[in-house]
C-alpha cells in the first residue's frame, strides 16, 4: 500500500469514528498516529467521556480482533499473558493465551492494577512477544494496546512508571464535548433503540498491515533529522525537566511524523509535522523537577517552550512541491 492508499484508508476510518463518537478529529488522528508509527497509545481522562467506546469503535473499524482487559487491584499478571495448565488427557502441560492475545487489545483503567501486574505489558509493548513459565510465546501481528487511565490525583491508582509510560508511542485526551457534542450525545441516547451507534468494518487484517508499511517510504531530509534530534535534546537541557526525551522518544518522534504525513497524504515531511505530532509523543516523557512540580509546571508548556527554542529548518518550496 502505497502513501495515498494509506492516507484513503485512515480517511475511511476516521469517517465511521467521527458517525459514532462524539470527540474531536485530532483525537482519533493521534490514535492513527500510534497504529501507523507500530506504538500503542495512552487515553488519560475522567470517567465517562468514551474512551472504552472509542477502543472497541477503533478495533471494529479497522477489522481486527479485540480483547478487553479491566485492571483491578487484584489482578495478576498470569490474568492478562496467560497462564500455563496440566491437561491430564494428555499429560502435559499447555499453555493457555490470555487476553493480551489479540490484535487490538484494551487496557482499561490500567492505573488501577499494582506495579507488578502493568510491568506484564512492557515486554508485550516492546516486542510483541509475551514469556510465561520460559517460554516465549508472540502475539497477533498487528498488535495494538490502547491503554487507558483516569487522572492519577484520583483515590485507588498507581501511577505509571516511567519506563512504561516511555513505551507508549501517544498519551492523549478525548477532553469533554462542546455544547453541539453534547446535545448530539442526548439526542443518540433519546433513540432508546440505538443508544450505542453502530460502527462499519472498513479495513482488514492485510490493508492494517499496509498501511503501517506505507510510513517507511516517507522522505525525511536530513535537516529534518537533525530537527527531530534537536527537539528531543533540548528537553534534556531544561532546567525544569529532570528527566528529559529518552532515544527511544527521539525514534518515537521520528515514526510519528512520517504517520502524520501519511495521514495527510504527503511523501515528505515537514516541519509542521514535527511541531503536529511533538505534544501527544513527547510530553508524557518528561520527568519535571520537584521545584516544578511544586510551581504547578505543565508538560505541556515546557515543550512548548522547547519548540519555541530550536530553530526551524527552512523547507525549500521546489522540493515541497515535489
Amino acid at each position: 500500500m502505497d502513501v495515498s492508499d494509506a492516507s484513503a484508508a485512515c480517511g475511511d476510518v476516521l469517517d465511521t469514528l467521527r458517525a459514532a463518537i462524539v470527540a474531536e478529529d485530532d483525537f482519533f488522528e493521534e490514535i492513527l498516529l500510534g497504529l501507523l508509527s507500530r506504538g500503542h497509545v495512552l487515553i488519560e481522562d475522567v470517567p465517562g467521556t468514551g474512551k472504552t467506546l472509542t477502543a472497541r469503535s477503533m478495533a471494529t473499524a479497522l477489522g481486527l480482533s479485540f480483547s478487553r482487559v479491566q485492571f483491578t487491584p487484584d489482578l495478576l499478571p498470569s490474568d492478562v499473558t496467560g497462564t500455563t495448565v496440566y491437561d491430564e488427557g494428555s499429560g502435559e502441560f499447555e499453555f493457555s493465551e490470555g487476553p493480551i492475545f489479540a490484535n487490538v487489545v484494551l487496557a482499561d483503567e490500567i492505573n488501577r492494577a499494582p506495579p507488578k501486574t502493568q510491568a506484564a505489558l512492557l515486554e508485550a509493548m516492546e516486542e510483541e512477544q509475551v514469556t510465561v513459565d520460559g517460554a516465549t510465546h508472540d502475539l497477533p501481528e498487528p498488535f495494538f494496546l490502547i491503554a487507558t487511565q483516569n487522572p492519577v490525583e484520583q483515590s485507588g491508582n498507581f501511577p505509571l512508571p516511567e519506563a512504561q509510560l516511555d513505551r507508549f508511542a501517544v498519551k492523549t485526551s478525548m477532553g469533554y464535548p462542546d455544547l453541539a457534542g453534547e446535545v448530539e450525545l442526548l439526542r443518540r441516547r433519546a433513540g432508546r433503540l440505538d443508544q450505542e451507534p453502530g460502527v462499519e468494518r472498513v479495513l482488514d487484517e492485510e490493508r492494517v498491515l499496509g498501511a503501517r508499511e506505507a510510513p517507511e517510504s516517507v522522505r525525511v531530509d536530513d535537516d529534518l533529522l537533525e530537527y527531530v534530534a534537536a527537539v528531543a535534546r533540548a528537553t534534556r537541557r531544561d532546567r525544569r525537566v529532570e528527566v528529559g526525551v529518552s532515544p527511544r522518544g527521539t525514534q518515537r518522534l521520528f515514526e510519528a511524523t512520517r504517520a502524520a504525513a501519511t495521514v495527510a497524504g504527503r511523501e515528505f515531511v515537514t516541519p509542521d509535522d514535527v511541531k503536529r505530532v511533538a505534544g501527544p509523543v513527547l510530553a508524557h516523557r518528561l520527568v519535571l523537577t520537584p521545584d516544578a512540580k511544586v510551581n504547578d509546571v505543565a508538560k505541556p508548556d515546557v515543550l512548548a517552550a522547547v519548540l519555541d527554542g530550536v530553530e526551524v529548518p527552512t523547507v525549500d518550496g521546489a522540493e515541497v512541491a515535489e
